[in-house]
């Protein structure tokens, strides 16, 4: 899948529609092999990120966890130290 889309779920505070919105569009760019559509394709593909986003905004409201939410800072820190860890080694 796609690195640039980020786990969303569980997080003080909640994804944004941002954020979920740059998720869908990711991955409607890596099913559809593309980045940018050409202007044939482009109603399709803005009506996918589209409906993608609203049910992943969905999916997000309905999961259930009984782990408390996780701090964005933290992980991101805990990235930031995994990447460098694996950078160093190559």
């Amino acid at each position: 899948m796609c690195r640039n889309i980020r786990t969303l779920h569980n997080f003080a505070p909640p994804a944004t529609t941002d954020e979920v919105h740059a998720a869908a569009l990711q991955y409607v760019r890596k099913i559809s092999g593309t980045a940018k559509p050409s202007a044939a394709n482009q109603a399709a593909f803005d009506r996918a990120v589209a409906e993608v986003a609203h049910v992943t905004r969905h999916l997000l409201e309905d999961l259930v966890t009984a782990a408390p939410p996780k701090d964005r800072d933290v992980e991101a820190a805990k990235a930031r130290v995994r990447a460098a860890e694996r950078y160093q080694r190559a």
